[in-house]
């Protein structure tokens, strides 16, 4: 098969296009003829050498495809719902930029009707990234008021559409007033530019003084303190990245008297168990939505797989609103 491999870590030209063996499909996995693959933030980090896929991990980026059932265990297969030759979506933890991926039967998604190929693929990794930690981490729930730190990447048009779905009210960040109109776009009530306004100040102006009672936080560093400055009392924060930092500097003391939580959590490494107990969520409430046209997947652009230095350099450059997906 084809496939696009990390030479050696770097910029995103030691992305290589090669020939390597076809995998073989163990006990539990299916085996995808992948026709689209997403871009992720993590598979910039693994190209440069600074996020490692997990022990029995393919070497390959990639952590989501979609694509057509060409084989695997027939009886995973089986009680998975699925049979040769059905089109799904899939989370992996690596090797999804190829043209063949296995993938634990029980983290394949059938592929939403009326979705293409490339549109499925750009769902698993931001959809369970913001399942687990937005609804099942931080409970959040129709009512309350979400703050979406980074509206426009892979995560943030997702979030601020599910949270949407489930009844809540979003205000998001982003780098721009035109991304700020592209947040309010997708559904959010409010959008803040980070660059010319101080969120924490707009954000008790937006919700009169309350807060917010939910943040999903991918900068982490010095806006953590900022963070719990602007939740609402029993509010919660959920770091799932640290663009900004590892190191935070805050108020212990306003997590005391507010009650707050501070959480977070990397998926990759995770069990299939626990990432098929998310994939049973997203399927019973999610995918309806998705069917019902009230969540749709933002694609900024797609590339030939074999331009995936072309589709690193543009997330790297912050341009994008959604998701880059390449495409077999």
């Amino acid at each position: 098969m084809k496939a696009i491999a990390i030479a050696r870590p770097g910029a995103p030209e030691v992305l290589q296009l090669v020939e390597r063996p076809d995998p073989v499909a163990g006990a539990g996995e299916l085996l995808i003829r992948v026709a689209a693959a997403g871009v992720n933030r993590p598979d910039v980090l693994q190209r440069k050498g600074v996020y490692p896929p997990p022990a029995g991990a393919s070497d390959l980026p990639g952590l989501e495809v979609a694509g057509t059932i060409v084989g695997g265990d027939t009886s995973a297969m089986a009680a998975a719902g699925f049979r040769s030759g059905d089109r799904v979506c899939a989370l992996v933890a690596g090797g999804g930029y190829a043209q063949l991926c296995v993938a634990p039967a029980e983290q394949c998604l059938p592929a939403p009707s009326g979705l293409t190929d490339v549109e499925a693929a750009s769902l698993p990794e931001t959809f369970f990234t913001v399942w687990s930690n937005v609804f099942e981490r931080a409970r959040l729930q129709a009512g309350e008021t979400l703050l979406v730190q980074g509206g426009t990447s892979g995560i943030g048009v997702t979030a601020i559409q599910l949270a949407k779905a489930a009844g809540a009210t979003v205000i998001a960040t982003a780098g721009s007033d035109e991304k700020c109109a592209a947040c309010r776009a997708l559904g959010a009530d409010h959008a803040i530019n980070y660059r010319t306004h101080d969120f924490v100040a707009e954000v008790k102006r937006l919700t009169e003084g309350k807060g917010a009672d939910v943040i999903l936080d991918m900068v982490a560093g010095d806006y953590v303190a900022r963070e719990v400055g602007c939740l609402a009392e029993d509010g919660r924060l959920v770091i799932i990245a640290v663009q900004g930092g590892i190191e935070s500097n805050f108020d212990a003391g306003l997590v005391l008297r507010k009650r707050l939580t501070i959480t977070g959590s990397t998926l990759r490494p995770r069990p299939v168990a626990f990432k098929a107990a998310i994939a049973r969520a997203l399927r019973d409430n999610v995918w309806p939505w998705i069917e019902a046209g009230r969540v749709r997947p933002v694609i900024f652009k797609t590339f030939e797989a074999a331009q995936a230095h072309e589709a690193h350099a543009l997330m790297e450059s912050n341009q994008h609103v959604g998701k880059i997906v390449l495409s077999w």
